[in-house]
């Protein structure tokens, strides 16, 4: 099992970063699929019409989101941490997850970082 870290920088301060990370329909204007998601503890969730699915484990408001995303049933659960910290430029957003099978970590961290946090990048530069 292996861990993902990476930092990104968003031109748009934490607490518009953090809507767009716990509201479904912000959720849904990034990724540009299907989302069900409530920003609520010990709810499961789903993104990209169930490419990625987990559960809620804890919100600290404009700061902190914790999930546990699955890889089946097999796995020891994976857990990601995004953290919201404020920067001249907007919010450094620090991603970890923990726990990534071996055998998926390359093409899983590819995509986390074309889409996810791609994602997100391209949503926030359109707005600025």
């Amino acid at each position: 099992m292996k861990t993902f870290k990476k930092y990104i920088t968003l031109p748009a301060p934490p607490d518009e970063v953090y809507l767009a990370l716990t509201k479904a329909q912000s959720i849904q204007l990034w990724t540009g699929a299907e989302v069900n998601f409530v920003a609520e503890t010990d709810q499961e969730f789903s993104l990209w019409d169930g490419d990625i699915v987990g559960k809620n484990l804890f919100f600290e408001e404009n700061k902190k989101i914790v999930q546990q995303w699955y890889f089946g049933e097999d796995n020891e659960a994976s857990i990601v941490t995004i953290k919201l910290h404020p920067d001249k430029k907007g919010t450094s957003l620090e991603f970890v997850q923990t726990n990534i099978p071996d055998e998926d970590y390359n093409d899983f961290t590819e995509g986390i970082q074309e889409y996810y946090l791609g994602g997100l990048i391209d949503f926030f530069e359109e707005d600025f």
